[in-house]
This record gives structure tokens, sequence and C-alpha cells, in this order.
């Protein structure tokens, strides 16, 4: 899977931090991260947040998300090299200064990087892929996988031979595949749905073809 890095210009106010997590919500189910999706949501807000808290309501920002390596990298770029965010030890009472120490229980880390004409505060998150462009590692893809291989095999070789599964038995290994083909399609960023209507349509093709003959 290719997750290529994307970014999103905006002017920062409260109004824009929800559509900002709607967006970030869609692009991670698409790179099959949905496991981070409320973390990530919540940096992103927290990192908006401060931005409109210190630099000013109205400021032309930046979200940046990409991976590096095997974490999301979500960034925001600001135009003020000034207005730096620290980690503060408020007290447990504060009802500000707390978006750091949020973003530090979420983050595996986090960071400030000052340019030329603007400051881009970062945070990365920890996944579970194994390689940057890999899928995330769970049973079903894994089990999908290992049917893909062994599909591909037998229809090579020919083989017809009917199963001695009962019927029952055999439904119930039919909708155990397709539910692991299902996860193996999130993974790799696929839309099930659509994958399942071209399905549909091939196998009623098919049939009628068949009907006919």
């Amino acid at each position: 899977m290719s997750r290529k890095p994307w970014d999103l210009h905006f002017l920062a106010e409260p109004e824009e931090v929800a559509g900002l997590r709607r967006v970030l919500r869609v692009h991670l189910g698409l790179w099959g991260l949905d496991e981070l999706v409320d973390a990530a949501q919540l940096c992103v807000s927290e990192l908006v947040s401060n931005v409109i808290s210190h630099v000013g309501p109205g400021t032309p920002t930046t979200l940046a998300v990409s991976m590096k390596g095997t974490h999301l990298r979500i960034e925001v770029h600001d135009p003020d090299t000034r207005a730096l965010p620290t980690l503060l030890d408020e007290d447990v009472n504060s009802e500000s200064g707390r978006g750091m120490e949020l973003i530090t229980s979420m983050a595996d880390r986090w960071g400030v990087q000052l340019l030329a004409d603007q400051k881009v505060t970062w945070c990365e998150l920890g996944t579970a892929l194994a390689t940057r462009n890999g899928h995330v590692a769970v049973p079903g893809v894994s089990r999908a996988e290992a049917l893909l291989g062994l599909y591909a095999g037998v229809k090579q070789a020919g083989d017809s031979k009917p199963s001695r599964l009962s019927t029952a038995l055999a439904e119930e290994a039919v909708i155990d595949v397709i539910t692991d083909f299902l996860h193996w399609l999130r993974a790799r960023g696929c839309d099930e749905e659509e994958i399942l209507d071209r399905a549909q349509r091939r196998f009623d093709s098919q049939s009628a073809m068949i009907m006919v003959s």
C-alpha cells in the first residue's frame, strides 16, 4: 500500500477542528490505520487549538500527514516562530496548558522545528505495520494471504474435487473466508463495499451465461 504524504491549508479557527478530524479519519481509514483514528484526532485537535490559543484565531496554518518509517507523523505548520509549545507542569485542576501533556500521553514522541518563516509542531504515533507500505498484521489479513496462495495453487492445478465438509460446515467456512478477505481488503486501503458489488455483478453475469448455455 502506498501511503503518500498529504497536507491541507486552513485558517486556525475553532470551527475548523471538526472538519480536520473528519478528513484525518477518512485518510487513516484508506491507509488501513483505523486503530489510530482516536489518538490522531486528539493530537490534531490539540495542535490546532495550540495555534488558536497562542498564535491567534485566523492564523494561516497547514496540517501535514505522512509516514516516517512505520510511524504516523502529524505536523501543524504556523508562521509564528516565537510562540513555542512547551510541556507545562500545570496544577491538576488547571483548565489550560494541558494540550502538550495530552499529546505526550498519546504519541510516541513530539517536537518543534523552527524554520526561517514558520514553526512546525509535530508528533508521531506508532503503528502495527511491519513496513512503511505494508499492511497491519491482523489475523484475518494473514489468513487471507494464505488462502490467496492456496486458491491460486488449486486453480492452477485444476483440482475440482468436491469438499467432504457438510453443507452447514461449508457455509461457515465460506463466511470465515469472506470475512478474512474483507479484512485483507481494508488493510490494503480498498473499498470493501465496491469490491463486494463487483463480485456480485460478476457472479450474476456468470450465472446468466450458465443458464443460457
